[in-house]
């Protein structure tokens, strides 16, 4: 069960990851408001995948804060599928091109199913 773990964390940092490069596309500042236009957005992606790449460490690893970080990667997945998908009913046209919204289903369905195997693990004590 950890093997699938390590898989869901990995195709999911690969889409978070993809639709982060989109979002720079799409100038996700504005959209968020951010401050710093390109810089502070790059910027603000140093601990985001810094956080991500040591998550996906504590995972192959099997040490104790990877279900954490699993659970905290998934609900970014979900978060993510969620926030755009709002933002694309209320009529932006941010994200709307087929790849970005197959990227964004395919996080939302990783997502749910790493929270699961997460969630499975931790109620079974079968981590670390």
């Amino acid at each position: 069960m950890n093997d699938a773990l390590f898989w869901l964390y990995l195709t999911n940092a690969v889409l978070l990851i993809n639709h982060e490069i989109d979002s720079a596309y799409w100038k996700e500042w504005d959209l968020f408001h951010l401050p710093g236009g390109i810089g502070g957005f790059l910027l603000l992606h140093f601990p985001l995948l810094f956080m991500v790449l040591y998550g996906m460490a504590a995972v192959a690893g099997q040490r104790p804060s990877a279900p954490w970080f699993s659970l905290l990667l998934s609900a970014g997945g979900i978060f993510a599928f969620s926030i755009h998908t709002y933002f694309l009913k209320k009529g932006r046209q941010e994200f709307d091109h087929p790849v970005s919204k197959g990227i964004l289903w395919a996080t939302l369905v990783v997502s749910l199913a790493q929270m699961a195997v997460t969630a499975l693990l931790l109620t079974t004590g079968k981590t670390a």
